[in-house]
């Protein structure tokens, strides 16, 4: 069904490639996992010290 080239089978090849970026989107997917929240709570604080400073100002 697929090529034979010498010894080198391309359907080997295919499923190389795909374990390859199976791992990639794996490695990426717990980057992701790290960094997402860690900017949620620099989001977070952001918008909290804001927050003081309005009510702060407000009592003023």
């Amino acid at each position: 069904m697929l090529m034979t080239i010498g010894e080198f089978h391309t359907g080997d090849a295919i499923v190389q490639l795909i374990y390859f970026f199976i791992l990639i989107a794996i490695i990426v997917g717990i980057i992701l996992l790290i960094v997402k929240p860690r900017k949620k709570n620099n989001q977070l604080d952001r918008i909290e010290k804001k927050i003081d400073k309005i009510l702060s100002d407000k009592e003023k």
